[in-house]
């Protein structure tokens, strides 16, 4: 009879399994928001509470998809050794983390505001939706850029508990920046796709088609996120930063259309442009004006 795993493993296997590793991806974007929501730093408990339910919602997001996509993943050699089809997590396992989750997310959102409350579970709708949509819908990506358009409504609902016009242009903004994300993630996995007979932007346009269309999608991103910093009134390290984004953005995306680019690195990219969008915002609220 072999040992059980020791505690140190189980929390690594844990951490694989709801990929704790690309948490950094989304964070940045959502302190940033958070940040101009409040006009600078919330309080130690809404702030608190903001983060428990962003985490929450990801992980119930991640666990649930392991689930659904367990005999998915097993035919696709890219994913065949996750926990769940390797057999080192059961199903019981990611569907008890999702109920945990989401229960967790529901709890943050009571303790922010009613509105907080009320908008939570269509939240958590959408996240758990996802899994599904890619079997049906050509768009799953677009859906997925959804989701992670929440991550702006979310933080000012949470801090100002209603959403000011501003917000909307950083809703739409993140829904065509996460929506290029998952394009350009997506197409790492287009042979498997098609095989595998899944829907995606990737599959049904090619690779050069969907390069255009992720580039299309990063320059309305970032015209509406120069419009968000305009409407805010964040100034010039708010645009400074952005541009060094949008330079960056640029090359990388010429180099997509050039069929040059590893779509291996784009989680390493959108950590990087994340990490200067919060810089920008964190200089435009911090330092003393210009």
């Amino acid at each position: 009879m072999s040992a059980p795993a020791a505690p140190g493993p189980r929390l690594v296997e844990l951490g694989r399994f709801l990929e704790i590793q690309n948490l950094g991806l989304n964070v940045p974007f959502a302190l940033a928001f958070l940040l101009v929501a409040a006009r600078g730093l919330p309080g130690a408990v809404p702030f608190a509470l903001v983060v428990v339910a962003f985490v929450a919602a990801r992980n119930a997001g991640h666990a649930f998809n392991r689930w659904t996509d367990r005999t998915l993943d097993a035919a696709n050699p890219r994913t065949a050794g996750r926990a769940l089809p390797a057999g080192r997590l059961s199903p019981a396992f990611a569907l008890g983390a999702t109920v945990a989750s989401s229960a967790v997310l529901l709890v943050a959102a009571a303790l922010l505001n009613r509105l907080a409350l009320e908008l939570a579970p269509v939240a958590l709708a959408l996240v758990l939706g996802y899994s599904y949509s890619k079997r049906w819908s050509t768009w799953s990506t677009v859906y997925l850029g959804l989701v992670e358009a929440i991550t702006p409504a979310a933080a000012f609902v949470a801090i100002a508990a209603h959403l000011p016009p501003a917000a909307w242009l950083a809703v739409l903004a993140i829904l065509a920046w996460g929506t290029a994300f998952e394009t350009v993630h997506s197409l790492g996995d287009l042979d498997s796709d098609r095989a595998l007979g899944l829907r995606s932007i990737p599959v049904r346009l090619g690779r050069w088609a969907s390069a255009v269309v992720v580039a299309v999608l990063h320059a309305a991103a970032l015209v509406l996120l120069a419009a968000f910093g305009a409407a805010e009134r964040l100034g010039l390290p708010y645009d400074l930063a952005l541009a060094a984004i949008a330079a960056l953005v640029a090359l990388s995306d010429l180099a997509l259309l050039r069929g040059r680019a590893e779509t291996a690195s784009s989680f390493r990219r959108h950590f990087l442009y994340a990490g200067l969008f919060l810089f920008g915002v964190a200089a435009a609220l911090f330092l003393p004006p210009l």
